[in-house]
Formats: C-alpha cells, sequence, structure tokens
C-alpha cells in the first residue's frame, strides 16, 4: 500500500480551502425588519400581502412557492428579471402583471402599503 505524499495532501487540503472559502462568500440576504417594529403602514401592507401575493410568494425566503421568494427583493441589485427592484417597477409587475404573474387589483393606499412592506423583506 502506497501512502499519498506531501503534494498529493497539498492538493486535497487546497481543493478543500477552495470549497470552504466559496461556501463562506456567499453573503447571506440580509434579515427582514421583525413585526414587532413595523409601522402602522408596513402592518396594512404585510395584510395586503396575505391577502393578494401570499398564495405565490414567500415573503422571508428565496425558494420559490409559484412565483419567487421575496426576502430581501428590494435590497438586490435586481429582480429575478435581472431589471432593478425601483417602487415604480415592483408598482408595474404587481398592478399589469408579467409573465406568469397575473394583474393585481390594489388601490393606490393598498399599493403604497405593499410597497412598504415590500421594504421590510
Amino acid at each position: 500500500m502506497r501512502l499519498p505524499t506531501s503534494s498529493a495532501w497539498a492538493s486535497v487540503w487546497t481543493g478543500a480551502a477552495v470549497v470552504a472559502l466559496s461556501l463562506t462568500a456567499c453573503k447571506p440576504l440580509p434579515p427582514s425588519k421583525p413585526s414587532s417594529q413595523w409601522t402602522p403602514q408596513e402592518a396594512r401592507g404585510a395584510a395586503v400581502f396575505e391577502a393578494k401575493c401570499a398564495r405565490c410568494h414567500y415573503p422571508t425566503t428565496t425558494h420559490s412557492l409559484h412565483g419567487p421568494g421575496l426576502q430581501a427583493l428590494t435590497k438586490l441589485k435586481s429582480m429575478p428579471s435581472g431589471a432593478p427592484p425601483t417602487d415604480e417597477r415592483l408598482s408595474d409587475r404587481i398592478l399589469h402583471g408579467y409573465g406568469m404573474m397575473p394583474s393585481t387589483d390594489l388601490s393606490d393606499q393598498q399599493l403604497q402599503d405593499l410597497l412598504a412592506y415590500l421594504h421590510t423583506l
């Protein structure tokens, strides 16, 4: 039986270090704002989300339900479509739909509340 040489062990350790660094290099998404700290507008927005959005989107994870998870959506550089998540673009997607996402009928106040809530995610 032949024992691994020091160069073989160095390759193993280098490979393990690369894997470890790649796992730690992934930046975690910022946490959502706790519901105990929501403003009244954010709380109303959470209710709008529950009524109109929760059947297709998870709010505090990036895992997909029927649509993408929305954790940190407004804190990311781009949405799943690649476009920046501005309030205007989010409003357009919410009100008019996009791809498989249907349009959502909301009053101006409901939309503003929902946007406020999305910023807490």
